[in-house]
C-alpha cells in the first residue's frame, strides 16, 4: 500500500496544498473511511469520474483493493457507479462530509443509549 507521502505526490500534480490534503484526509479517516478508501474517494472527488484500472494506475493499490474501497463507498452514498464508459464518481466533497457526519452522529447516538440502558441497568441491582 502506498505511503501518505506518496498520496501527497500524486495529489501535487493536480496542484493541491499537501496541508489541507493531510488535514482532509484524516478528516475522512477519522469519520470512519479506511486509508484505501480515503485515497479512493479523494481521487475521484479530485479528478471526476474514473474507471477502477485507471484508479489503481494512478494510486497503486491493488485492483482487489480498489473494487472493495469502491464497494465502502458506495455503501456510504458517497461514490456512484456511473456505468461501464465512464466507470465511478465522487459526490461532491461538502455533501460527503456531511453525510460521512451525520452516520457518525447516529453511531454516537445509539452509543449512547446503550450506554445509558446499560447503566439503568446496572444501577437497578444496586
Amino acid at each position: 500500500m502506498p505511503s501518505l507521502i506518496s498520496l501527497f505526490s500524486i495529489f501535487n500534480l493536480f496542484g493541491c496544498d499537501r496541508l489541507s490534503l493531510e488535514r482532509i484526509f484524516k478528516a475522512l479517516t477519522s469519520l470512519g473511511l479506511s486509508e484505501s478508501d480515503a485515497r479512493v474517494y479523494m481521487f475521484l472527488a479530485l479528478k471526476g469520474p474514473k474507471k477502477p484500472d485507471k484508479i489503481v494506475d494512478k494510486l497503486k493499490i491493488s485492483n482487489k483493493q480498489i473494487i472493495q474501497s469502491l464497494k465502502n463507498l458506495e455503501n456510504k452514498g458517497i461514490v456512484t457507479d456511473i456505468d461501464s464508459q465512464k466507470g465511478y464518481s465522487a459526490l461532491p466533497f461538502e455533501k460527503a462530509l456531511k453525510l460521512l457526519i451525520k452516520a457518525e452522529k447516529e453511531k454516537i447516538i445509539i452509543s449512547e443509549e446503550n450506554l445509558i440502558s446499560n447503566f439503568k441497568s446496572m444501577r437497578k441491582r444496586f
